[in-house]
């Protein structure tokens, strides 16, 4: 009577199914599977999350863009509206509008920097600084559901693997500026 093959894959099979699972991914290989592309796990991900938060922070008046500003100046006051911007991965221009925005709201103050009066800086003033408290409640909320059932290492993980996509699609050329069209 021979040995019982064991239920556990042999490491050999185990490479291959990895390999084959960063194939399917890439949508340039035929075997491409939406669904097993992380990029557009990723995608689908923070749009849930955003349609979830943007619900929420809109009962009381708040919008998406405007609570990431906040959130970021809240962090590091004063930012620049560049900053922000660049952080908060939004087009300068869209920042630009937003911050205006909240500064009307009086949820910020803009001053000109010292240094470089071509650069405008974001402060939260003491009703931003209330509305930032409250919205963090809001968007906890989101957040503990979302990550309900992930222990502290699964977070770590998935923060580390998040940070290095964003690192290598960081050091990519910018597909935005400078598209010559297909013939």
């Amino acid at each position: 009577m021979g040995v019982p093959q064991s239920t556990v894959p042999s490491r050999r099979g185990n490479i291959s199914r990895l390999a084959d699972a960063k194939r399917r991914g890439d949508p340039e290989f035929p075997d491409f599977q939406l669904a097993d592309s992380p990029l557009y796990l990723i995608v689908r991900t923070a749009g849930r999350y955003a349609r979830e938060l943007e619900n929420a922070l809109g009962a009381s008046g708040m919008d998406l863009p405007s609570w990431r500003a906040l959130m970021i100046v809240s962090e590091t006051s004063p930012s620049s509206v560049s900053e922000i911007a660049e952080r908060s991965v939004t087009r300068l221009s869209t920042m630009t509008r937003v911050v205006q925005r909240l500064e009307k709201k009086n949820l910020v103050k803009l001053s000109k920097r010292r240094s470089d009066a071509r650069v405008t800086e974001v402060h939260l003033t003491p009703l931003g600084k209330r509305c930032v408290e409250r919205e963090r409640r809001t968007a906890g909320e989101i957040y503990r559901r979302a990550m309900r059932d992930f222990s502290p290492a699964d977070i770590s993980v998935l923060n580390g693997l998040t940070r290095r996509i964003f690192a290598n699609l960081s050091k990519l050329p910018s597909y935005d500026r400078d598209i010559v069209p297909v013939p």
